[in-house]
């Protein structure tokens, strides 16, 4: 057995005790994202067939032929519409990842500030007619999942409950319809290299095909394996910074599969938690003391966060 596979497992918070005994709740979940900036939530309560049926609208967009997939290209960035096979590069990495995707963001009301630089959404619905539908109820679902975890990282962080509502509702938070294909050789790319995620948090549907795997603190990679219907969620660097590291954000990457496995695609559906855009992450004086300094005297907005770290990927 490899020396990945003989690691602790992260062990799933049951989402039932969100209601039953909160404070239970947030100390687990907090205590598992300060130990491996992951956590695995099981029981979420969001519908299966529903999150099936977003799933499936995806697929079939990503099985159509390429020039059909290429008229939803936007032609600046990629945080809306469709990027194709070989183009997100991770920081530091000169060969593309062995994905494609499509992004779905925030949809913004008439005369929003925020429209001058979140683009509108773009729908497949001459080719997938039910794409709409499923995919905005995942977008709009996984969004409220993500205001009750961030309530959790609050109590867990010693703050108002609610600290983080109006820090997100009108953040720039992407849905990514995740398609690797199957990986006939072995060679230099991978379905997805090591980083770490930009945004607050990451909410993860679908994972249950092998090969998500993250960087433990004593440098071994532990494989996440959630049990069915379960949903990972993760760090990301902006709520890293606003913590001061107290909440890590931690390198993870996807492997490529097993010989056996090599004929079958991979699907998931990362959520991206943004701040709103004008939003100044600026170090919680809660986490700083003589022990913990503060790393970031210096605030930045989120958007000048994210448009920083978009150019280092390629996606700007």
């Amino acid at each position: 057995m490899s020396q990945a596979h003989t690691l602790q497992r992260i062990e799933p918070v049951s989402f039932e005790g969100f209601e039953r005994d909160f404070a239970e709740f947030a100390e687990r979940l907090g205590g598992s994202f300060a130990r491996y900036g992951f956590a695995v939530i099981s029981d979420h309560g969001l519908p299966q067939a529903r999150i099936d049926a977003a799933l499936a609208a995806g697929k079939e967009f990503f099985a159509l032929p390429e020039a059909e997939k290429l008229k939803y290209k936007l032609p600046v960035g990629g945080q809306r519409g469709y990027t194709p096979f070989g183009v997100e590069t991770a920081k530091g990495e000169t060969n593309y990842d062995l994905k494609e995707f499509w992004h779905v963001g925030r949809d913004l009301p008439p005369g929003h500030p925020y429209r001058s630089h979140m683009a509108d959404n773009v729908w497949p619905d001459a080719d997938v007619p039910e794409f709409h539908e499923t995919v905005g109820w995942l977008y709009n679902a996984l969004d409220r999942m993500g205001l009750k975890v961030l309530e959790a990282i609050s109590a867990y962080l010693g703050l108002e409950r609610r600290f983080f509502d109006p820090t997100v509702d009108f953040g720039n938070s992407i849905l990514r319809l995740l398609h690797y294909p199957p990986v006939p050789v072995d060679g230099p790319h991978i379905r997805a290299a090591a980083h770490e995620d930009i945004n607050v948090i990451t909410l993860l549907l679908g994972a249950e095909e092998a090969g998500l795997e993250v960087l433990d603190r004593d440098g071994r990679w532990l494989p996440i394996n959630p049990p069915p219907g379960s949903l990972v969620c993760n760090i990301g660097d902006m709520l890293q910074r606003l913590t001061n590291h107290r909440l890590p954000s931690t390198t993870h990457r996807v492997v490529n599969p097993a010989p056996e496995r090599r004929g079958v695609p991979r699907y998931s559906t990362p959520f991206f938690l943004h701040f709103n855009s004008d939003y100044e992450i600026r170090t919680l004086p809660s986490c700083v003391d003589l022990a913990h300094p503060d790393r970031y005297p210096t605030a930045i907005t989120a958007d000048e966060f994210l448009q920083e770290r978009l150019r280092e990927i390629k996606l700007a």
